[in-house]
C-alpha cells in the first residue's frame, strides 16, 4: 500500500479536475491504539467535511450546511435519508486503490459510492460525460448528488 502522503497528492494534483484544486481537500488517518488501526476518513469542501466516517459510527455522515452552494434545492425528495455503507481509513484505501488501477468510464458507473465521488471529482471525467451523468441524478444516492452538484457548480453546467 502506498503511503497517504502519495495517495493525496495524486487524488489532490494528479486526478482532481482544475476548477476544484484547493477547495477539495481529502483526510484519512489510522490510529495506533485501535484494534486494526481502524481510523477515519473524509472528504472535505471549503473546508467543511461534507462526508466523514469511521469504523465505529458504521456509515457515511453528510455535512452539507453552510458550503456556499445551495445543494439541497438540487436533492431528489426520495434520496433525501438513504443510508450509506462504512466510510472509513481503510475502505476508503480500498477504494483508491481500485480507483487508480482501472478506467474512468469503470470507475463513475462503479457499485462502490467512494470510488463513484472519487470519479466524478477527476479530471477525466469530461463536461460531456456530466450532462449525461445528469439524467439519471435522481436515482443516485444522495452524497453522489452532492458531489455531482459541487463538480457542476465549478465546471459552470449548474
Amino acid at each position: 500500500m502506498a503511503k497517504w502522503s502519495n495517495i493525496k497528492k495524486k487524488l489532490e494534483c494528479e486526478y482532481l479536475c482544475e476548477n476544484l484544486r484547493g477547495y477539495i481537500k481529502y483526510y484519512v488517518t489510522s490510529y495506533s491504539k485501535s484494534p486494526d488501526h481502524n481510523g477515519r476518513a473524509a472528504i472535505i469542501y471549503n473546508g467543511k467535511e461534507i462526508i466523514k466516517g469511521s469504523y465505529y459510527t458504521d456509515y457515511i455522515q453528510e455535512d452539507i450546511k453552510n458550503i456556499n452552494i445551495d445543494i439541497e434545492k438540487h436533492l431528489s425528495e426520495n434520496e433525501k435519508n438513504s443510508s450509506f455503507e462504512i466510510f472509513d481509513n481503510q475502505s476508503f484505501y480500498d477504494a483508491f486503490k481500485e480507483f487508480d488501477n482501472q478506467n474512468i468510464r469503470k470507475s463513475i458507473s462503479s457499485d462502490n459510492i467512494i470510488i463513484k465521488i472519487l470519479a466524478i471529482l477527476d479530471k477525466r471525467t469530461g463536461k460531456r460525460t456530466l450532462k449525461k451523468l445528469k439524467e439519471n441524478l435522481k436515482s443516485e444516492p444522495r452524497i453522489f448528488q452532492i458531489f455531482y452538484i459541487i463538480r457542476a457548480k465549478s465546471e459552470g453546467i449548474m
